[in-house]
C-alpha cells in the first residue's frame, strides 16, 4: 500500500480501481439506485439529525453528500430528549425508489411507526408524512403494471400491496420464510428477465446475502446465497445493501461489513449472473482491491468533508446532532466564524444533553494510522456547573472537557461517566482539545494543548464498542451542557479530522 493510498479517506486509488471499504465509516444499511447518470445511496442514522443521509456518485466510488432528507423528527418528545431518548431506534434500514419523476425514501422507527419521504430532487427539500403502517426493514416496489408493493419482516418475508397513499390495499402475505438461519432481514425487490427477486441477507457479524426468486411477486420463491464471505478482514461478513445496473450493463452490489467501534462500512462488489441467480465478489469472496465499475466515463477522486471552520451560515451535511436540536442554543452567525453551543436545560451526564454536534469519524485504510480529532474552543463565557468539550460517543463514552466551578476552570476526562483525571485550566481563554482513536485497536485517548503545538495526555483510554443499546458507530461530539445554570457558552473555532 502506497502513501497515498494509507493517508486517504476514500476508496479510489487514481489508477483506474478502488479499494474497499467504499466508504471507511458508519454508513450502514445502504441502498442505491440510478437515476439519470447519477447514483444515489441512502445510510441508517438513527437518532441523528439532520439525517436520512443521501450520498451521490457517478461512478459508485466516489461520492459526495447530496441531502440530509429529514432536518429533525417531531414525532415524539423522546427525539427532544423530553424525559426519554431514540439511543438505539429511530430511522432504520431505509427503501430508497424513483418513480414518476418522484424520489422516495420509506422506512420504518420501531416506536413510531412508518415513514415515507418524497421528493422532485435528491437534493431537496423533502417532504416526509407518517404512514398508517410500519413495515420492518422494507422494500419498496413500482411494478410495471402500475401495482405498489412493499416486501417486509424479520424471518419471516412477507409482501403487502399498497395504494396509492402507500396505505396497505390489502393484508400481508408470508412469501418465505428464513431457511438458512434466524433473522432473514433487510429485503429489496427487484424484477429482472420475468422474475421477481428478494434480495435479503441473514444479518449479524457473520452476515449472509441470499436472493429470493419467482415468477410471481407472491411467490413461491427458491432461495441461493449470493455471498458469504467468512475469511476475517474488510469483507468478512459482507450483507445487507442493493443491486445495481450501470449504464453499461455491468451489475454490481452495495453491501455492508460490521467494522469494528467505528461502525458498519458499505462495501462494492462485483456481481455475476449465473443461470439466473447473481453471484456476488470473486470465487466466494467479497473483492478489496479492483477495478472500478463502467459508468461509460472517468470521474474525479472526491473525498466526503470532515474539518470544518465554521465560516459558513449553514452547517456541512457531515454534521448531524445527537437526536433534535434546540435552535436557539447554537449560533453560526452570533460570532461569524464560530460555532456556538448554549448550555439549556439543566441535566446531570453527556447522554442527556442536548445540542451535542457529531461526525462519523473515518477510519484509515492503513489500520495502524490512528484518527484524529481536533479542536479550538473558546470558554470565557461559561459558567459554574457548566461542562464543554469533544467526546467519543457510544456506549461506552468518555470525553475531554473544560469544567467550571466557583469560576474556577479544570480539564477532565470522564470515561463512561466517571471522571478519571482533573487538572487545573488556568485562566486561558482559549484550549484545543484532541480525540486520537483506532478501529484496529479499538481505543481513544484524549490530549489538550495550550498552543495546538505541544499536547499532554489526560486520562485512560476508552475502550470503544459498538454497542446495540447506541447502535451507531463512535463519533466525535462537541458538547456543552450546564450542572447548575443554563445560559453560558463557548465558542467552537474550527475542528478537524486529522
Amino acid at each position: 500500500m502506497d502513501g497515498l493510498r494509507a493517508q486517504a479517506f476514500h476508496s479510489d486509488n487514481g489508477d483506474g480501481t478502488y479499494t474497499n471499504p467504499l466508504i471507511p465509516a458508519d454508513f450502514p444499511d445502504p441502498d442505491v439506485i440510478l437515476v439519470g447518470d447519477t447514483y444515489y445511496m441512502v445510510s441508517t442514522t438513527m437518532f441523528v439529525f439532520p439525517g436520512v443521509t443521501v450520498l451521490k456518485s457517478y461512478d459508485l466510488v466516489n461520492w459526495e453528500y447530496c441531502s440530509n432528507a429529514v432536518p429533525r423528527f417531531d414525532f415524539s418528545p423522546c427525539y427532544d430528549m423530553d424525559g426519554c431518548n431514540r439511543y438505539g431506534h429511530g430511522q432504520w434500514a431505509t427503501s430508497f425508489r424513483y418513480h414518476d419523476g418522484i424520489f422516495y425514501l420509506l422506512f420504518i422507527t420501531l416506536d413510531e411507526g412508518g415513514f415515507l419521504c418524497s421528493a422532485t430532487n435528491a437534493e431537496g427539500p423533502w417532504e416526509i408524512r407518517r404512514l398508517p403502517k410500519g413495515f420492518y426493514d422494507p422494500g419498496l416496489f413500482f411494478d410495471d403494471n402500475g401495482e405498489i408493493y412493499v416486501a417486509h419482516g424479520y424471518g419471516e418475508i412477507s409482501i403487502t400491496p399498497l395504494d396509492e397513499h402507500f396505505a396497505p390495499a390489502w393484508s400481508d402475505s408470508l412469501v418465505y420464510i428464513g431457511t438458512i438461519r434466524d433473522g432473514l432481514e433487510g429485503t429489496h425487490v427487484y424484477k429482472i428477465d420475468g422474475y421477481y427477486y428478494l434480495y435479503c441477507t441473514y444479518g449479524g457479524r457473520d452476515g449472509i446475502q441470499v436472493a429470493l426468486r419467482s415468477r410471481n411477486i407472491y411467490g413461491p420463491y427458491e432461495e441461493k446465497i449470493v455471498l458469504h464471505d467468512t475469511v476475517p478482514g474488510v469483507t468478512f461478513g459482507i450483507h445487507q445493501g442493493a443491486l445495481i445496473q450501470t449504464q453499461t450493463g455491468e451489475w454490481w452490489t452495495v453491501l455492508f461489513v460490521d467494522s469494528g467501534p467505528l461502525g458498519r462500512f458499505p462495501s462494492l462488489q462485483p456481481v455475476s449472473w449465473v443461470d439466473g441467480w447473481p453471484e456476488a465478489g470473486i470465487d466466494g469472496r467479497g473483492v478489496i482491491t479492483y477495478k472500478k465499475p463502467d459508468v461509460g466515463k472517468v470521474y474525479p477522486v472526491k473525498q466526503l468533508p470532515t474539518s470544518d471552520t465554521f465560516n459558513e451560515t449553514a452547517l456541512g451535511m457531515q454534521w448531524g446532532w445527537n437526536h433534535n436540536p434546540d435552535p436557539e442554543k447554537w449560533s453560526l452567525t452570533q460570532r461569524p466564524g464560530y460555532l456556538r453551543l448554549i448550555t439549556g436545560k439543566v441535566v446531570k451526564i453527556l447522554t442527556e444533553a442536548s445540542n451535542m454536534l457529531t461526525q462519523r469519524p473515518f477510519a484509515h485504510y492503513d489500520k495502524a494510522i490512528p484518527t484524529i480529532g481536533t479542536t479550538k474552543m473558546e470558554v470565557a463565557c461559561m459558567k459554574d456547573g457548566d461542562i464543554a468539550g469533544l467526546a467519543v460517543f457510544q456506549d461506552p463514552y468518555a470525553y475531554i472537557a473544560v469544567k467550571q466551578e466557583k469560576g474556577v476552570r479544570s480539564l477532565i476526562m470522564v470515561n463512561n461517566g466517571e471522571l478519571i483525571a482533573s487538572v487545573p485550566a488556568g485562566s486561558a481563554a482559549t484550549i484545543y482539545l484532541r480525540a486520537i482513536l483506532s478501529n484496529a485497536t479499538e481505543e481513544a485517548s484524549f490530549e489538550y494543548s495550550n498552543d495546538n503545538k505541544e499536547y499532554k495526555r489526560i486520562g485512560d483510554n476508552l475502550n470503544m464498542q459498538f454497542n446495540l443499546t447506541v447502535f451507531t458507530g463512535n463519533k466525535f461530539g462537541l458538547f456543552t451542557y450546564a450542572t447548575a445554570d443554563p445560559g453560558g457558552y463557548v465558542d467552537f473555532d474550527w475542528f478537524t479530522m486529522d
